[in-house]
């Protein structure tokens, strides 16, 4: 078998059981045509070009370049910069190159797109641990919950924001909604924040997100967990307190956090939560829903800005996101070529892909969205 036979195989992979009661009683049509004739296409482009789906020497010279970002920003703000005007540009700085480490390292890390090295990957997903975030908990809130159930109210836990923002018709809408399309886009800067403090230690005390369950961290991922959170509140606060004043480093903080979080939902948010994409329900009596789970990857997601080199290398390829739900386990330097490759496939197959040409239109239809989700009218 050739290395691109078996990376394919990772459209089938992609749909792990989680353990709760609620989100096993959905079930996708159990026809899989479209999905076998995308494996087969995909299969073919790396026989055909002789490339390997991980382990690209592009990707490892990327990681050089953004580790390197990261550690001149931060070493810069936190020993050099002396003035405000000189740590603001730093602080932003340093908050892009924390959100471009998610981007790559951690998300191909965490889907193992990075290497088919176990430990490679492990120690790739890490990084978002080292950034102040839970590669334990992104793993089940990301990878199962939201890769399997995207845009699925109630399973899919992207979609809780919480009670200020609503994203999908079938959630309640409430008065202040009406003007969530103004201020999501401030409320976005602050969720690294609330990861850091409260999220991720209250996930793993619960041991629940929404409704899925699961087993608590223990052993070597509890280690990871307490040691990746003192790493992060060590490089975040003790280390620079040393130097600057204890309130100089929280400014500071906040402004590299917020730059990052902005980033960090922008990129997520235009591949969903826009007008494009579908927002199914399964059907209440047999929890079964409307089309195979290939289909319903790409109803509910949309491409963006797929001509954009330098957005797509910054965003780790998260523009392709249709791309990404149907093969995560490949790494997303290949996305490029691969939309095509799976936009013939759907046209063949008749479903619709959805694509913004620009970056910002994907940013006017995530705009619309919210405002049309805030409107009386759209109460699911």
């Amino acid at each position: 078998m050739t290395p691109g036979t078996a990376q394919a195989s990772s459209a089938a992979a992609a749909r792990p059981a989680p353990v709760d009661d609620v989100a096993l009683r959905i079930k996708f049509d159990s026809s899989n045509e479209f999905q076998r004739d995308l494996k087969a296409r995909v299969q073919r482009y790396f026989r055909m070009t002789r490339r390997s789906p991980r382990d690209c020497p592009g990707m490892y010279f990327k990681t050089a370049i953004i580790i390197g970002w990261f550690a001149l920003s931060y070493v810069l703000l936190v020993f050099a910069a002396s003035t405000w005007w000189q740590a603001v540009p730093l602080a932003v700085s340093l908050g892009l190159s924390i959100a471009a480490i998610g981007f790559n390292l951690g998300h191909d890390g965490g889907h193992k797109a990075f290497s088919r090295r176990k430990w490679i990957n492990k120690l790739s997903a890490m990084s978002l641990d080292l950034m102040g975030g839970s590669s334990f908990i992104w793993a089940h809130k990301h990878n199962t919950l939201h890769h399997t159930y995207a845009n699925i109210a109630g399973h899919d836990v992207d979609l809780d924001a919480g009670p200020l923002v609503r994203m999908s018709p079938h959630q309640r809408r409430v008065r202040l909604h009406r003007l969530q399309h103004w201020y999501t886009w401030v409320l976005y800067g602050f969720l690294p924040i609330k990861w850091h403090l409260f999220d991720d230690f209250f996930d793993v005390a619960r041991g629940r997100l929404g409704t899925y369950r699961f087993a608590r961290p223990k052993g070597w991922d509890l280690a990871v967990f307490i040691g990746g959170k003192a790493s992060f509140f060590s490089l975040a606060f003790v280390l620079p307190m040393l130097f600057h004043s204890w309130w100089v480093v929280l400014v500071f903080y906040a402004i590299a956090s917020w730059c990052q979080g902005l980033v960090m939902a922008v990129v997520f948010q235009l591949a969903h939560i826009v007008e494009e994409a579908e927002f199914p329900l399964p059907d209440q009596a047999t929890g079964r829903m409307p089309s195979q789970w290939a289909v319903h990857q790409v109803e509910t997601t949309v491409d963006y800005a797929r001509r954009n080199r330098l957005l797509s290398w910054y965003v780790g390829g998260l523009n392709f996101q249709i791309e990404h739900h149907l093969f995560p386990g490949i790494c997303h330097v290949h996305y490029p070529q691969l939309s095509r490759i799976v936009e013939k496939a759907c046209r063949k197959a008749s479903v619709q892909y959805n694509a913004h040409k620009t970056f910002f239109a994907g940013i006017r239809s995530h705009y619309l969205w919210l405002r049309q989700m805030g409107r009386p009218l759209s109460v699911g």
